[in-house]
């Protein structure tokens, strides 16, 4: 072989490792990713599925979940915690990673598109303009995907678990009642959700395709959205 041909070949070698390096960070920059099952729970089994330590070196990274044992909710936001405790009947934020989920639902995502929305939306308005906003921007809506909603929200209903040992009997309404609730208005607040069609009784309840959690702007409040209305917010979806 000459020496221009060998060159040749070393660049297109290059190149081709090059592609694939680019390929698979993009593939796995935008993989959502999940350790434990909803239906699971509902069965009775709260015990651990994953440590948040074992992830806590990753940058960008965003999950939602509930603390083992169902005493307390998960959120994190660009690797931050503002995970939420209910400690003497009030909200206790945790921004530590020494916790372990009996759910979990993640994903690392460096770069966001934003998109301005300024109408009153309910949440099953809100559920149908994202799907809309991800198939019209390159999202691939056969995979889950997250978002990020910035902004001010007209309602916001919202719990906090904390279940009873040795309560074996679950049910949304026991979820939602165990701990604390409360609902906002006219509040600024960060909200993430991971969407999915395909994930019902996994990290998504049968009734929607939606798993929201979320955090006041000061940091006072943090836990599962129950329901909400947007008014004036960015959306924010994974940039393709």
């Amino acid at each position: 072989m000459n020496k221009t041909i060998y060159k040749i070949a070393i660049m297109v070698t290059t190149l081709v490792v090059l592609s694939c390096q680019s390929n698979e960070k993009k593939t796995s920059n935008t993989e959502v990713n999940h350790s434990g099952a909803l239906r699971t729970i509902m069965s009775g089994n709260i015990s651990s599925t994953i440590s948040l330590d074992s992830l806590s070196n990753k940058e960008h990274f965003y999950a939602l979940g509930a603390i083992e044992n169902l005493k307390g909710e998960i959120q994190i936001f660009d690797s931050k915690a503002s995970n939420s405790l209910v400690v003497n009947d009030a909200i206790k934020i945790n921004d530590s990673y020494d916790v372990n989920a009996s759910l979990l639902v993640y994903a690392q995502i460096e770069e966001w598109n934003t998109f301005q929305m300024n109408d009153a939306l309910t949440k099953s308005e809100l559920e149908a303009k994202i799907f809309e906003l991800a198939q019209a921007n390159n999202v691939d809506t056969e995979k889950p995907f997250p978002f990020l909603i910035e902004g001010t929200v007209s309602s916001l209903d919202w719990h906090v678990i904390n279940w009873k040992d040795g309560d074996m009997v679950h049910n949304h309404k026991k979820h939602k009642e165990a701990g604390l609730n409360g609902k906002l208005t006219n509040s600024d607040v960060l909200i993430l959700g991971f969407y999915s069609t395909k994930h019902k009784a996994i990290f998504t309840h049968h009734t929607t395709n939606m798993h929201m959690h979320f955090k006041t702007t000061d940091d006072s409040i943090a836990g599962h959205v129950d329901n909400v209305v947007i008014s004036e917010v960015q959306i924010k979806l994974p940039k393709q």
